[in-house]
C-alpha cells in the first residue's frame, strides 16, 4: 500500500514537472484536501498548514459558510461581464465600502491585478487633479518589496531572480529604502503621485518597521499631496492582529474593526484572504476624489465584480468578524513569538524571530545561499507541520486564523522537536 501511495505523489509531481512552466519550486508533497488549519496529502497523511497559501486562507481551508455561499450563487449565476447589471454587485459593493469605510471600490481578480490598478488610478490621479506633467508621474516604491510579477510591477522589484531578461521594465518607478522616512521625504517632489507600500514586507521575510512608519509616512505623503497606497494584499483581513496592517498599534478597542483607524491609506489593495482562499478576488478602495477619475473605458476585466466572487468575498469577511479572527490573531501571535523566543535563547540554529499577529518569521542562522532552511522545512513536513522558506534562511510562518490556542502549542511542540533533531544530525 505506501508504495502505491508514493507512487501516487510521484506521479502527481511528475505530471507538473512534465507539462507546467517550472515557475516555482514546491515543497515536496501532494495535497488533495484541507478543512479547517489542516491539509492532507495524496497519500493520507495529515498536516498543519503554517502558510496558508501565502495569507488566502486566513479563515481556514473550505470554511462551511463561505463554500456554502460559493455552491448556492454556483447555482444561480456565476458571470455577467460588465455588459450588464447583476444583482450582487451593488450590495457587495456597498458591503466591501462600510466594512473598509471608503466610499468607492474597483472590483478586480488577482493582487496583481489590484496593484496595477492602484498604479494606473493614482498616475491618472495625478494628472487630471494634481496636475502632474502628462507622462512625468512617479511612484515611489521600497526596496525588496513584493507587489507581483506583472512587467509594471517588477519594473519596481530589485530581485533579480523576477527581473533577469524581462526588460524593458516600465519607468516612473522610484525606489527607496524600507523604513526610511528620511528617504522617502527626500523623493518627494511636484511629479510624484503615489507611495506603494506593504505594512509589513511579507516575501522579504517578514520586515517589520517601525511602529510609527505608516503613520509618519501618510503625513509626509499629505505635506506633498501625495497618495499613500498600501498594498494589503497579503497584510490585510486580520492577518496582523488588525482588520488591516496599516492601522499600525491603533487604540480601537474592535480589532476587525472599520472606525477611525490611525492611518487610512488614501488607496488601499486588497486580495488573497477576501476570498478565503476560494477563487481570485481582489479590490481597490478610495474615495470619491480619487475614483472619480476612472470612467467607462479607462479599466475594467470581464471576470471583475462576477456574481460567484461577490457572494463568496462577502461570506469571507462575514467570518472574519464573526469569529473575531483580527483578535485571535493578535492574541495568539504574541504567544507564538513569546514560545519562539524561548527557542531562539537556547537554539543556534535560529537567530531571531519577528512578526506581527500570526505573519511570523524565525531567521535561520545561515547564509542565504544555503540550503539550511529548505531542509528544516523538508523536517517540519515530516514531522507534519508545512511551511516554506522564503530569501533562503528564512521560514515564514503564517497558520489559518482559525487555529486554536491548543492546536498553535501543538505546533510550537513540532517546531521546537525539528529544530532539535536538526541541531543534533
Amino acid at each position: 500500500m505506501a508504495v502505491i501511495e508514493k507512487q501516487q505523489s510521484e506521479k502527481a509531481m511528475a505530471l507538473e514537472a512534465r507539462y507546467g512552466a517550472h515557475n516555482y519550486h514546491p515543497l515536496p508533497v501532494v495535497l488533495s484536501k484541507g478543512e479547517g488549519v489542516y491539509v492532507w496529502d495524496v497519500d493520507g497523511r495529515k498536516y498543519y498548514d503554517f502558510l496558508s497559501a501565502y495569507s488566502a486562507v486566513n479563515q481556514g481551508h473550505c470554511h462551511p459558510k463561505i463554500i456554502g455561499a460559493l455552491t448556492r450563487q454556483a447555482q444561480e449565476l456565476t458571470l455577467t461581464s460588465r455588459a450588464f447589471y447583476n444583482d450582487k454587485l451593488g450590495e457587495y459593493e456597498k458591503f466591501l465600502c462600510g466594512y473598509f469605510a471608503y466610499d468607492k471600490v474597483l472590483p478586480m481578480n488577482t493582487g496583481a491585478e489590484a496593484v496595477e490598478t492602484a498604479i494606473k488610478l493614482a498616475r491618472k490621479w495625478g494628472y487630471e487633479k494634481k496636475g502632474i506633467q502628462e507622462g512625468k508621474a512617479k511612484v515611489i516604491v521600497c526596496l525588496n518589496n513584493f507587489h507581483g510579477r506583472t512587467i509594471t510591477i517588477i519594473s519596481a522589484s530589485n530581485d533579480p531572480v523576477a527581473t533577469e531578461n524581462f526588460g524593458p521594465f516600465t519607468p516612473g518607478i522610484v525606489p527607496i529604502p524600507y523604513n526610511d522616512l528620511e528617504a522617502l521625504e527626500a523623493a518627494m517632489g511636484s511629479d510624484v503621485a503615489a507611495f506603494l507600500v506593504e505594512p509589513i514586507q511579507g516575501e522579504a521575510g517578514v520586515n517589520v518597521p517601525d511602529a510609527d512608519y505608516m503613520k509618519r509616512a501618510h503625513e509626509i505623503c499629505k505635506a506633498h499631496n501625495v497618495l499613500l497606497m498600501a498594498d494589503e494584499v497579503q497584510t490585510g483581513i486580520a492577518r496582523t492582529g488588525r482588520l488591516l496592517a496599516s492601522c499600525g498599534n491603533c487604540a480601537c478597542p474592535e480589532k476587525n474593526c472599520s472606525g477611525t483607524p490611525e492611518v487610512k491609506p488614501d488607496v488601499l489593495i486588497l486580495g488573497k484572504a477576501i476570498s478565503g482562499g476560494v477563487l481570485p478576488v481582489s479590490a481597490v478602495l478610495a474615495d470619491d476624489r480619487i475614483m472619480e477619475v476612472i470612467r467607462p473605458g479607462n479599466h475594467g476585466s470581464t471576470f471583475g465584480g462576477n456574481p460567484l466572487a461577490c457572494a463568496v468575498a462577502t461570506a469571507a469577511l462575514q467570518v472574519v468578524a464573526e469569529e473575531r479572527l483580527a483578535e485571535k490573531a493578535d492574541e495568539l501571535g504574541r504567544l507564538f513569538r513569546e514560545k519562539m523566543q524561548e527557542i531562539v535563547e537556547t537554539s543556534d540554529l535560529v537567530r531571531l524571530v519577528r512578526g506581527k499577529g500570526l505573519l511570523n518569521a524565525i531567521v535561520i542562522d545561515d547564509s542565504e545561499d544555503s540550503s539550511t532552511a529548505w531542509d528544516i522545512c523538508l523536517a517540519l513536513k515530516e514531522n507534519g507541520l508545512l511551511a516554506k522558506p522564503t530569501h533562503g534562511n528564512i521560514i515564514r510562518f503564517a497558520p489559518p486564523l482559525v487555529m486554536t490556542r491548543e492546536q498553535l502549542l501543538d505546533c510550537v511542540g513540532i517546531i521546537r522537536k525539528t529544530l532539535r533533531e536538526f541541531q543534533k544530525a
